[in-house]
């Protein structure tokens, strides 16, 4: 294979949309020069991790491998990569996550297989491979370069680089991979969602260009049950208020105090989103401490009545301390919290009316009355219609 046809296939995967987490182990270590030489890296690569210790794939993963030169390991390292490409990328960009470990020549002879596995997770698609090499047929720097080459086409096919089809790698033709592909429909990713393996979906509904990098993301917490002309508004002053930010609204599948919802829910309540023209994250954290962890940098538009929750030790077991250091644990991540007036017991709440710690002043802001007052509420409209809550 010829320099020149990586180089054009690495030009095609850079001037593709899709985003990667790149995390690999024991060989393929070509790729990242091949990817990260030609123009254009920044387009598609987030982040690239080489976790060569054991220690290092231990914490990646967040468990000891059964075996750390496997295909259950490869599919792993694609997940988590994919759920990081997630949180790095811009929002609505399609993004993939690429595992890759082998066990290739070292410095003394190995009694099995010279081998190595590789998948790639997107939204709708887990694809894994496995390639057993020659055994002596080829230097640690050959075995090298061709366990490069098939990670290359594997990243070029999950970002749909039609070039890729042309891509022909060095393996011989008795090394032939073995390819395993699973495909998800929307229920299915879902269902994987409030499972916790994946840890958000955006529905990209906003008409307008995307977000540039390093752009906040200004977020509407909420369970929408319906959606209405309130969060539309308090949504809109919140975007006069950031500049450089990009609106969501967010929707955790899981409750803190109820059951989750079920896939025929979330999708029900995705349509509002979709009709209204917005973009709305499903997400499976109902706490703002965990949003902040998901969504760093971001700023979360809040009512009154949630201000003084977050502030109020009850939440936290009764203890002022924990409150205060959970609450410095998201203004370490750079969140931030908008907060709108809101009626609460019959009196018209706003951020002045409640004593926020000296040390988290900083993180709350105040969405002026004269810009945003609205008395309407879910509960309001649910009744109204004489439907429960969920």
């Amino acid at each position: 294979m010829t320099e020149s046809m990586i180089r054009s296939v690495v030009e095609a995967i850079h001037s593709a949309p899709t985003q990667a987490v790149l995390y690999s182990s024991g060989g393929a270590s070509q790729v990242l020069g091949w990817l990260a030489s030609v123009p254009g890296a920044s387009n598609t690569l987030l982040e690239v991790i080489v976790p060569y210790s054991r220690m290092s794939m231990i914490q990646l993963l967040g468990k000891v491998p059964v075996q750390f030169t496997s295909k259950e390991t490869a599919e792993d390292m694609a997940l988590v990569a994919y759920n990081r490409a997630l949180k790095l990328s811009k929002p609505g960009s399609p993004v993939v996550g690429v595992g890759f470990t082998g066990s290739l020549v070292t410095t003394h002879p190995k009694l099995g297989d010279h081998r190595f596995y590789l998948s790639t997770r997107t939204s709708n698609r887990l694809w894994s491979s496995s390639v057993t090499l020659s055994k002596g047929l080829r230097s640690r720097e050959q075995e090298e370069r061709v366990s490069s080459q098939v990670l290359l086409k594997a990243i070029a096919d999950a970002c749909n680089v039609s070039s890729s089809s042309m891509f022909v790698s060095d393996l011989t033709e008795h090394e032939v991979p073995a390819i395993r592909e699973q495909c998800f429909d929307e229920d299915e990713e879902l269902e994987q969602l409030i499972d916790g393996k994946i840890c958000f979906k955006i529905f990209p509904f906003s008409s307008g260009a995307q977000i540039a990098s390093g752009e906040r993301k200004v977020i509407l917490s909420g369970s929408f049950n319906p959606l209405h002309d309130g969060h539309l508004k308090l949504l809109e002053v919140a975007m006069s208020l950031c500049s450089n930010g990009y609106p969501c609204f967010e929707l955790s599948a899981i409750n803190a105090d109820k059951p989750p919802l079920t896939v025929a829910q979330i999708k029900d309540r995705v349509k509002q989103f979709e009709k209204a023209g917005k973009t709305v994250i499903i997400s499976n954290q109902p706490y703002f401490y965990k949003k902040a962890e998901l969504f760093p940098g971001s700023a979360f538009v809040i009512g009154a009545d949630t201000a003084a929750r977050l502030i109020n030790p009850k939440y936290y077991g009764g203890s002022y301390e924990n409150m205060i250091e959970t609450l410095l644990g998201c203004k370490r991540t750079g969140s931030t919290f908008l907060v709108g007036g809101r009626n609460m017991d019959g009196v018209f709440k706003v951020l002045d009316d409640f004593d926020i710690p000296d040390e988290l002043k900083e993180m709350f802001i105040s969405i002026p009355v004269d810009k945003f007052r609205m008395d309407i509420s879910s509960t309001d409209i649910r009744k109204s219609r004489g439907q429960q809550s969920h």
